[in-house]
């Protein structure tokens, strides 16, 4: 399963991604996390230090050509991840898509078709569950970026232009091969907030597929520097994000098993 998570900036898309990939990996689902974001964050939401991922180098772009059905790797994916991956709590292997490195230095097109052609190739790994974190914008999708994926989620908070955004991603990928869109409600105060939420997916024909409350411990996690899954491992924002992920991969059991200490990361 390859999952796409977009929405506008600050919905929440990189703690669900790090949260969820972790959980998908204690269920025993072996998972990629592409951090698929021009200004790479999604490393210390699983709780990698910067000196340890900057070890890693991006993948580069002569890794990939085009051909008529899109960009492709010309590298066997393995190789590929074995070089360009670091090792997260739990066995999450992330990847980081990569960022401009000089002001002017014009588009990242090439690094949005590695991202394309990783995708393309993780076909071939049926049990892995890839967690695409992509950028607050519909760049991902107008460049067709994400169009491997089968699953795009939108995070969408309960106010008008945080919607607005998650319907006009949904149509762009409409346009595209992603065969599933559904809505994730996240940051809900109050019943009320959700209800507003749904009420906006009834009327525009969007798929809701859950709810995710309001938590302080979120904001407290990202202040302390540790991964929400750490830091509240009982909190309502993980057992709503745990119950989500079995509405996605029916076989992921509503609790999984503790996290393995003896996993270790990539020096």
């Amino acid at each position: 399963m390859k999952l796409a998570v977009a929405g506008k900036g600050g919905a929440g898309k990189t703690t669900f991604s790090a949260t969820a990939a972790r959980l998908f990996a204690r269920a025993g689902h072996p998972v990629l996390a592409i951090d698929a974001d021009t200004n790479p964050n999604l490393h210390a939401a699983l709780g990698i230090s910067t000196t340890d991922v900057q070890k890693v180098p991006f993948p580069p772009t002569t890794l990939v050509s085009r051909g008529f059905n899109g960009p492709a790797l010309n590298e066997p994916i393995d190789d590929v991840l074995d070089r360009h991956t670091i090792t997260a709590a739990d066995g999450v292997r992330l990847l980081r898509m990569g960022m401009p490195e000089h002001a002017d230095e014009g588009c990242l097109c090439s690094a949005h078709a590695v991202v394309s052609a990783l995708l393309s190739d993780l076909d071939n790994k049926v049990d892995t569950i890839t967690m695409l974190d992509m950028e607050a914008s519909p760049e991902h999708l107008s460049r067709g970026t994400a169009r491997e994926a089968n699953t795009l989620l939108l995070v969408a908070e309960p106010y008008f232009r945080s919607l607005e955004a998650a319907k006009l991603q949904a149509k762009l990928a409409a346009e595209t091969n992603i065969g599933r869109v559904v809505v994730l409600a996240n940051k809900c105060r109050s019943a009320g907030d959700f209800d507003a939420i749904a009420e906006f997916c009834g009327n525009h024909e969007l798929d809701l597929i859950g709810k995710v409350p309001w938590g302080d411990e979120v904001l407290d996690a990202d202040a302390a520097t540790t991964p929400l899954l750490d830091f509240a491992p009982d909190s309502p924002v993980v057992d709503a994000i745990q119950t989500i992920c079995s509405a996605l991969v029916p076989s992921t059991p509503d609790t999984a098993p503790p996290s393995n200490p003896d996993v270790k990361k990539a020096p």
